[in-house]
């Protein structure tokens, strides 16, 4: 898809893109003068240099150059062609605060899924994401990647797709659990576990050293990142049919077979304590 892009170009928005690919101008080597779309000057002598730079950041496997120039709802544009380097992320927290610490990350490539834990291997997740160009997240621009770089005390320079606003240009909203819901995705044993849920996880592993909890909280964190890939792909084949190109659409992924469970019981236990003293 990212050779059918134009609208990283300064200047030229998806209605003038649109317009050159009714226009026949497709791809980028079809570019020609004149175009017979109405273009700015400015937009049309920085073409020839994004061109270049384009290629050569698809050459080198760098997607930050794309993302850098591509708002926040075009990012889907990066997917097919970077997905085999492409991380889905989600963190747990104790808290929404400015003192609110990392308790878990999950992270899923599309084939493996790894858990950290605050205390045991939270450490690792930094050597790990190291292998990936672009993290998927929901509000990670404004959660999830501040959380980690804050804890690290580092930058992440991956390329992001927050599904946050993907979605959200194409009409889906309500975080989350409100998007996977109107795209019928169904949560099973974890229906109704949250993020205030899962510090109650946290707390009782914390105070108790309950691992049914603890497993219980990585099977939420788990499964919030394992849906981020099904949601990936809906976003990318829903802005797929407003263009030219369905050839692009993709399959929907299997779910990967998952090793950690939630425990029923545990969860039950939370729900009761939680409506009848308030926690």
């Amino acid at each position: 898809m990212l050779h059918h892009t134009f609208c990283h170009i300064q200047g030229i928005g998806e209605k003038t893109e649109q317009r050159l690919w009714r226009a026949g101008i497709t791809h980028w080597n079809k570019w020609r003068e004149p175009i017979g779309v109405p273009v700015s000057k400015r937009s049309r002598m920085e073409i020839p240099e994004v061109f270049e730079h384009s290629l050569d950041a698809l050459a080198k496997g760098d997607p930050t150059f794309f993302s850098n120039r591509l708002g926040s709802g075009d990012s889907w544009r990066l997917f097919n062609h970077f997905r085999a380097t492409t991380a889905y992320i989600d963190i747990e927290t104790t808290g929404l605060g400015e003192d609110a610490e990392i308790t878990t990350i999950a992270m899923y490539d599309g084939k493996t899924v790894y858990s950290y834990v605050n205390g045991r291997n939270l450490e690792d997740f930094l050597e790990d994401i190291q292998r990936y160009t672009i993290l998927v997240s929901y509000n990670g621009k404004s959660f999830d990647i501040p959380c980690i770089e804050n804890h690290f005390k580092t930058r992440l320079p991956h390329a992001q797709i927050d599904l946050r606003f993907v979605l959200a240009k194409l009409g889906i909203k309500g975080g989350l659990k409100g998007c996977e819901r109107q795209l019928g995705i169904n949560r099973g044993a974890l229906d109704g576990v949250d993020g205030s849920f899962a510090v109650i996880l946290w707390r009782l592993f914390e105070r108790n050293n309950d691992e049914k909890a603890l497993t219980t909280l990585l099977a939420y964190n788990i499964e919030d990142t394992v849906n981020l890939e099904r949601l990936m792909v809906e976003a990318w084949n829903r802005n797929i049919l407003k263009t030219p190109f369905s050839s692009y659409l993709l399959p929907y992924p299997e779910p990967p077979q998952l090793d950690l469970h939630p425990d029923y019981d545990c969860i039950e236990r939370i729900k009761k304590q939680f409506f009848r003293n308030n926690l």
